[in-house]
This record gives C-alpha cells, sequence and structure tokens, in this order.
C-alpha cells in the first residue's frame, strides 16, 4: 500500500473508531491498523500528529507486532482531567504507576501492555470510563454488570446509557458527513 492509500486507510479507521475522541466529547479510542513495514508505520503516525497537532489529538502506538499496529488516539487535555478525578491515583498507585502525569502514564501503560501480552484492566481510563466501572470489572471479573455498552458498567446504569447513545449519535453523523466529503480535520473539534 502507497503512503496515500494507507493514510485514507487509517482516515477512515479513524472516523469509525475515533469520532468521539475527534468530537472532543470522549478522552480517546484504541484501534488495530495493518502495515507493511515500521517506516510505514511511523510515517503515516507522525503525518497525523502533525495534523491533528493544532487539534489536541495525540495518535500513539500502544503495541506492535506481526504487521499490526494498536493505536491509541487521545485528547491529552482529556486525560490529564480523568487522571486527576478523586481516587484514580491511588488506583493508578496499586496498578504499578508512580505518577499521573499523561506523557509517564502513556509509555507505561505501553509497557505493561507489553509486558502482560494483553490489556491491563487500567486501560479504561485511558478510554474515558468511570473509576467504579473500572473496579467494578475487575472485583466482578467481568461479570455482574448493569448494562454493556462501549464498556461494562457497574455504578450508573442511566448516565452510561445516555454516554453510549450520545457517541453512537456522534459516530453516524461524523461517518456521514465523511461521507460527503468533509475531512478528518474539518471534522475534528479543537
Amino acid at each position: 500500500m502507497s503512503l496515500s492509500e494507507r493514510t485514507a486507510y487509517l482516515e477512515r479507521l479513524l472516523i469509525e473508531h475515533c469520532a468521539p475522541t475527534l468530537a472532543s466529547i470522549k478522552t480517546g479510542n484504541l484501534f488495530t491498523i495493518s502495515y507493511d513495514s515500521n517506516s510505514q508505520l511511523n510515517e503515516v503516525v507522525r503525518i497525523w500528529n502533525e495534523h491533528f497537532r493544532g487539534k489536541g489529538i495525540t495518535v500513539y502506538v500502544l503495541k506492535k507486532g506481526s504487521g499490526k499496529a494498536m493505536l491509541y488516539v487521545y485528547r491529552k487535555s482529556k486525560l490529564e482531567e480523568d487522571l486527576s478525578r478523586r481516587g484514580v491515583g491511588k488506583f493508578m498507585r496499586g496498578c504499578g504507576y508512580e505518577s499521573t502525569d499523561v506523557d509517564y502514564a502513556v509509555k507505561m501503560l505501553r509497557e505493561r501492555i507489553a509486558e502482560s501480552g494483553s490489556f491491563p484492566h487500567e486501560i479504561g481510563l485511558f478510554l474515558g470510563y468511570p473509576l467504579g466501572d473500572v473496579i467494578g470489572f475487575i472485583d466482578n471479573g467481568g461479570r455482574n454488570c448493569k448494562c454493556t455498552g462501549y464498556w461494562k458498567v457497574y455504578c450508573n446504569e442511566e448516565e452510561a446509557e445516555r454516554t453510549f447513545q450520545k457517541f453512537s449519535k456522534c459516530r453516524n453523523v461524523y461517518t456521514k458527513l465523511w461521507q460527503q466529503g468533509r475531512s478528518i480535520l474539518q471534522l475534528t473539534v479543537a
């Protein structure tokens, strides 16, 4: 795939998986892409970070291997808010994080994914999930949730349902606008 084809492919995935983050109503999203070489992956990520620089969005490679890369697309300002919420610092320290500084925490998340080969439970906090739901998931082993949508809900079901509806509506609107010719940058809230 050429660089322009790779960029168009990533643009489609950004709309499909990250519309709520682009719209600034969600902290972050994850998705996986295929790539042919490390240099190609690095170049595509560099280009998108350059495009998003003034919009408050960062594209970060959390994991790569076997021609697949897991990308984390996030708003640093929202992640700073989320990691400073009451109880989060204590929870993160219990997971082995020495700090809730965003740059440190994202790098530590990448290390924890590399060590375990799977998603550590605190990843929900990096995606904007409520701390109570992250803890509920851990305490219940992923069972006994009140409802499921973008995550498993253990605390405030009504608020979560409203949030899920908002995320889905955003994705539908962004997909339609993108298909009508709006660019990712036009759709991304600064």
